[in-house]
């Protein structure tokens, strides 16, 4: 039988081949784990970064839902025309005084409510005032609820924007005015008029952690 002899150039050329396959399948495989596929690399983005600052928007309310309620007696506005200001005059025992809130009425008792959410910080009974509660909300606003026939909730009691916290009532300072409520509200302690922030937006930002 006669031997099949290979060529001298047969041999190196296919060691060539082989080296070249192995250098090519090296690299490849070096460049597929030097660069993570593009689904991981969005993945460790979302995963890593912190939440952004989100933006809310608060809306404070009337403080009553009853669509019988009307405005009785307004905030005292020092900027306001003489003739208003005569009729945000409050007279008690011979006395004159300035409005310090607005005053809601109805023929009919209605629900008080609060304007946003908050803590009641204090309850008390004013033989002149009536029945009276305060809340400190948040952004410093702190409300206040005076002439109330019956109140719903205590010192320390957590209230949601729009839980009904008393009812409206009368009292010796404003018995002219019949069955309503006299609503004040303070800003970093701050007295202002009330009917320049309820049924406006509140901004409030949050970070998430």
């Amino acid at each position: 039988m006669k031997r099949l002899k290979l060529r001298s150039y047969v041999v190196p050329t296919l060691c060539a081949i082989v080296v070249f396959t192995l250098f090519v399948s090296s690299f490849f495989m070096n460049s597929s784990s030097s660069n993570p596929s593009p689904t991981n690399y969005v993945t460790d983005i979302i995963l890593g970064d912190k939440l952004p600052v989100m933006n809310t928007t608060d809306k404070v309310i009337n403080p009553y839902v009853s669509s019988n309620v009307t405005i009785g007696k307004s905030f005292y506005d020092y900027k306001a025309k003489e003739e208003d200001q005569e009729k945000s005059i409050v007279k008690y025992d011979d006395t004159y005084m300035q409005n310090s809130g607005v005053d809601f009425v109805s023929e009919e008792t209605f629900d008080v409510v609060a304007i946003l959410d908050g803590e009641v910080i204090s309850v008390t009974e004013d033989e002149t005032l009536g029945r009276i509660i305060k809340i400190q909300h948040d952004n410093e606003y702190t409300s206040v609820y005076q002439s109330l026939s019956a109140t719903e909730v205590e010192k320390g009691t957590k209230v949601t924007q729009g839980q009904v916290i008393g009812k409206s009532g009368t009292n010796k300072m404003d018995k002219d005015l019949g069955n309503h409520l006299h609503f004040e509200l303070y800003i970093k302690g701050q007295m202002v008029n009330p009917i320049s922030y309820l049924n406006k937006n509140l901004e409030v930002s949050s970070k998430g952690e």
